[in-house]
């Protein structure tokens, strides 16, 4: 067997997987681990660098396993990760000096707060496309930093390494001769010019942070370095790596400036593609990179939706309402069609466009009649209602360049199963959804970027006819019942916020 399979390693939120891809981007074995979440204090959220680590290895092995393959039959790795997330570890050692701070967490709000009041919203905004948030690694890279002991000392000998999860995995895949990053992640640490693409020294000073701990910036399809041989008995080249949202973003062939997709995880991410200019924002949207190769960028703007699927899994694990979320297609059907409940799943703040870190979750509306079907049902619906206000931003900010708006949206993520939240988003954004074959597109967007830097895709255009289109869903609803019901969600939304 020739080595034309693609594996990609998909390393999330909420769990880590492996996903053998045919060279047709058909996924053919996939091995799954769920992933610790650790909440040390309110607001704060944290993961266990060696955890992600041992699920790697495990999930590579029963992959490589499953499938009776060898590593010989892998032609390349491709990486995607959970972005933002901050770690920190000793180059002798490659051990972490602290937990993984995800991207979710919130405890340099009240740093991201004193930046703001010494005005250094503009610089930000000007150099990295995106806003002063906690939301970002430069924060939380100079919070560990401060709170670990000998943690600045450390760095000013050069003894510890700073990466997002790629970086801390292509460490430890490569023996440690590898400390890089691709750009789409370098992007989202609120310390990388995106106009000249490196890392500034500006806003390095602003944070504090020493330049000698940062990893080398690479394309995103690249040669990012070769596996150790012992871990999975014989070297693999590591020839992609991308954030999930870009790499969705890939798996979604959104290749062509104004294609747009939505993906829905644990939180929801917009990105449209608007092709090789920065275009600013006008209405709390980020300025990103959506992908770099053979050293042209392509650029986006990307809205953020902090929690999504984790809203239905709080009402899993949390309330325990029901006992998977396949139930909750049917509980949104049974639920009583006149209710006026609204969930505001402001768990860990709102994201864009509000960007307000202090708003906390909420239900409202509720009645006597109030059942399980009609708060599940509310929890699908709020992630319609903030996509929406997504789509509307993004909307705006194309129409100030002389762009047209998107006419269609494409979704992945495992909530898009859901037939009726993906009709009810349909409905609030008045345009259709498109379903892929494959919803699964963060991982075969990795292994797109992995096969398009082995030389297994010739081009950029080889991953635009690999898609392939499973169900669309046009818009129902009309405009005075979209209306009302929007109106009502930017009610509950003014319920929570805390910011001006």
């Amino acid at each position: 067997m020739t080595a034309r399979h693609i594996l990609a390693i998909d390393q999330g939120t909420t769990s880590t997987r492996a996903i053998l891809f045919t060279e047709a981007g058909v996924p053919a074995f996939e091995a799954r681990r769920e992933l610790r979440q650790i909440y040390p204090a309110e607001g704060w959220v944290e993961h266990d660098g060696d955890e992600i680590w041992q699920a790697v290895l495990a999930t590579v092995r029963e992959v490589l396993a499953e499938a009776g393959l060898s590593a010989r039959d892998v032609a390349a790795i491709g990486i995607t990760n959970q972005r933002e997330t901050t770690l920190v570890w000793d180059r002798k050692t490659g051990q972490p000096l602290y937990k993984a701070i995800v991207w979710q967490d919130r405890r340099t709000a009240e740093t991201c707060a004193a930046l703001r009041a010494k005005g250094a919203e503009a610089l930000v905004a000007e150099r990295t496309g995106l806003v002063v948030d906690p939301y970002f690694s430069g924060t939380k890279l100079a919070w560990i930093l401060n709170h670990v002991p000998e943690g600045r000392r450390m760095a000013a000998r050069g003894e510890i390494a700073f990466g997002t999860i790629d970086s801390f995995l292509i460490w430890r895949l490569t023996g440690g001769r590898a400390h890089v990053t691709d750009v789409t992640n370098a992007a989202r640490t609120m310390l990388f010019d995106i106009n000249r693409q490196c890392w500034d020294p500006d806003l390095l000073d602003l944070l504090g942070v020493p330049a000698n701990v940062l990893p080398e910036v690479l394309d995103s399809a690249g040669d990012f370095g070769r596996t150790e041989a012992d871990l999975f008995g014989a070297s693999i080249p590591i020839w992609g790596v991308a954030g999930d949202q870009q790499a969705a973003a890939a798996g979604q062939a959104c290749l062509s400036p104004g294609d747009i997709k939505a993906t829905y995880g644990t939180g929801c991410f917009v990105l449209i593609n608007t092709g090789e200019g920065v275009i600013p924002s006008r209405h709390r949207l980020l300025s990103t990179i959506a992908l770099r190769h053979g050293g042209r960028s392509t650029y986006a703007l990307e809205g953020s939706i902090f929690v999504a699927g984790a809203a239905i899994q709080w009402l899993r694990d949390g309330l325990r309402l029901f006992k998977g979320a396949a139930e909750t297609e049917a509980l949104a059907r049974s639920a009583r069609p006149n209710s006026s409940v609204y969930m505001v799943p402001a768990f860990t703040g709102l994201g864009a466009p509000h960007w307000d870190a202090g708003a906390r979750g909420a239900i409202l509306g509720l009645t006597r009649d109030t059942g399980i079907a009609e708060i599940v049902r509310a929890a699908l619906e709020s992630v319609a209602f903030q996509t929406h206000d997504l789509i509307e931003a993004i909307g705006k900010d194309m129409a100030a360049e002389g762009r047209a708006g998107p006419n269609a949206l494409r979704v992945d993520g495992g909530m898009v199963v859901n037939d009726w939240a993906m009709q009810f988003l349909a409905d609030m954004l008045g345009i259709p959804v498109e379903r892929p074959a494959v919803t699964e597109t963060t991982a075969l967007g990795a292994a797109f970027l992995a096969g398009l830097g082995a030389g297994i895709y010739g081009s950029t255009d080889a991953i635009a006819r690999a898609w392939r289109l499973e169900r669309r869903f046009e818009p129902r609803l009309g405009a005075d019942e979209r209306g009302a019901r929007l109106e009502g969600w930017r009610r509950a939304v003014g319920r929570v916020l805390t910011a001006d």
